[in-house]
């Protein structure tokens, strides 16, 4: 096993640390996420309100499933599907605890897909959701499960935090 698959396999036995990376994040419309009354938002930061963007914290479970938290991996984002309705929520509970192979952590579990310069994240929980942003600016950070669809966007920029 190379160190980089050992990094990737964090914490399946409950053993090893989990390696948390910081990364900025905006949607291909400019977009940056920031936290209004506790809900992940998307908009656009000016001036001084640029300090109130969010940065993602991830931490990779494998190859391409990753858990993405914020405020230092205290707030986790999680898939919640009630009826027909998929809900994107932010829990309080920190991202190094959770593992990938516990059944009740699996609505924190996100698959990246990198294409090119953009990057995406599939729900485990719900397959099919993707994480989005609207078109206008100050909504909610939320899921589509239509990601061609043209009123959502789906594909991210996704920069490690220097």
């Amino acid at each position: 096993m190379t160190a980089m698959q050992a990094e990737a396999a964090c914490r399946p036995s409950g053993r090893r640390p989990c390696k948390m990376q910081a990364f900025r994040i905006w949607d291909i419309n400019q977009k940056t996420f920031y936290l209004r009354n506790n809900q992940l938002i998307a908009g656009y930061l000016q001036g001084p309100n640029t300090k109130l963007e969010e940065k993602i914290d991830i931490v990779t479970t494998d190859l391409h499933s990753v858990f993405l938290g914020i405020h230092g991996g205290k707030l986790c984002l999680s898939c919640i599907k009630s009826g027909d309705d998929v809900k994107l929520q932010l829990e309080e509970i920190n991202i190094t605890d959770l593992s990938k192979n516990k059944e009740q952590d699996k609505r924190f579990v996100f698959i990246r897909s990198d294409k090119g310069p953009t990057t995406s994240f599939e729900s485990v929980a719900c397959p099919g959701w993707f994480l989005c942003t609207a078109l206008e600016a100050d909504q909610p950070v939320s899921f589509t499960n239509k990601p061609e669809e043209p009123l959502t966007v789906t594909k991210f920029y996704f920069q490690e935090d220097q």
